[in-house]
């Protein structure tokens, strides 16, 4: 009889959630162990459910002797944290000889490990997630398959997102939060790089949402997508140098792309400015930036986005001083957020 297997998973959030259900699943079938850490202890107990062989445990993951002494027990290591605390937990699984998974994009620190991740004869596995992952490993596949029967690819696009299900659908929006909402915030803020008929093109964020193009999905219809951060550094790994068009791009409804122009113009994404909330309303809030960057509310899809998230609400925000995007992330976790039962697509 061999040793039980240890799984450590750091961070329990929303991202979080279903991995976490289906390593309850697993470790009951293959009599694992796996232990969740993550700073919210109430978050971790309310996800576990009960279930024996899941072991919640509250960590301040800055704390590094608990931290290391908690991966030093692992026989693998998952990292559902906040992308930039990743490296520290890659740092402490390099020194302690422990394979790691992360969902997210594997940052220029990681990269930097890669010979020693090789000689330590550790799998480091990232962007596994949706996006980056099924994307790299669906378009791979078609990839493989093109140049194993001596095809050539001229033009490469990869389009993909977490969209709510059509019949889930309920808002003017047509979007609703299935993964980290701070990511929504930020998206685009990085800019975008990409190939077009052998012209690289560079996006500042100002212009990513503007103008977005459409593709046509079967069953689904029109979307719109816009360029995703740095699309070059994709083609070397996917083998695709001689493309003359390489793109990776994020999907969205196109009348989502042309509200969230109207959030960034206005500057609602901001992490610079603060203001006093106490005693502010959420028309309050939205009419004040929005008439500040002369930003108009001119089509009735416009005028139902904003409705739809408060530009005439009264209620007030009463949560003290804190950064523009952060109150706009709590406006947009309360509005876009999944109903008990509803699906992405």
């Amino acid at each position: 009889m061999g040793t039980t297997k240890h799984i450590i998973l750091f961070g329990a959030g929303k991202s979080a959630t279903v991995l976490i259900e289906y390593l309850g699943r697993i470790t009951l079938q293959n009599k694992w162990i796996c232990t969740i850490a993550d700073i919210d202890l109430p978050s971790i107990q309310s996800k576990i459910k009960g279930i024996e062989t899941l072991i919640a445990y509250e960590l301040q993951v800055n704390d590094a002797t608990s931290r290391k002494s908690l991966i030093a027990t692992a026989d693998v290591v998952i990292s559902m944290l906040p992308p930039s605390l990743h490296f520290i937990v890659a740092k402490d699984c390099l020194e302690l000889r422990k394979h790691l998974l992360t969902a997210s994009y594997i940052d220029d620190a990681i990269k930097a490990m890669e010979n020693d991740i090789a000689a330590a004869d550790l799998l480091f596995l990232g962007e596994m997630g949706l996006d980056p992952g099924i994307d790299h490993m669906s378009a791979m596949r078609i990839i493989d398959h093109i140049q194993s029967i001596g095809g050539t690819i001229h033009s490469f696009k990869s389009h993909c997102g977490g969209l709510v299900a059509p019949e889930n659908d309920t808002n003017p929006w047509h979007y609703k939060i299935s993964w980290n909402p701070r990511n929504i915030v930020t998206a685009g803020k990085a800019g975008a790089t990409y190939k077009e008929f052998n012209a690289v093109k560079v996006l500042p964020y100002q212009q990513i949402f503007s103008n977005c193009d459409t593709v046509v999905i079967n069953g689904i219809g029109k979307l719109a997508y816009y360029p995703n951060r740095n699309s070059l550094t994709y083609i070397p790994v996917y083998g695709l140098n001689e493309a003359s068009t390489f793109m990776r791009t994020t999907l969205r409804y196109p009348s989502f792309c042309s509200g969230w122009q109207k959030i960034v113009e206005a500057g609602l994404t901001s992490d610079e400015e603060e203001i006093e909330t106490n005693g502010l309303s959420y028309a309050g809030f939205f009419s004040h930036f929005f008439e500040r960057n002369d930003i108009p509310v001119n089509t009735n899809q416009i005028i139902d986005q904003f409705e739809y998230l408060g530009i005439n609400s009264k209620e007030l925000i009463n949560r003290g001083k804190q950064a523009v995007s952060t109150i706009l992330q709590q406006i947009l976790e309360d509005k876009w957020k999944l109903n008990k039962g509803d699906k992405d697509m």
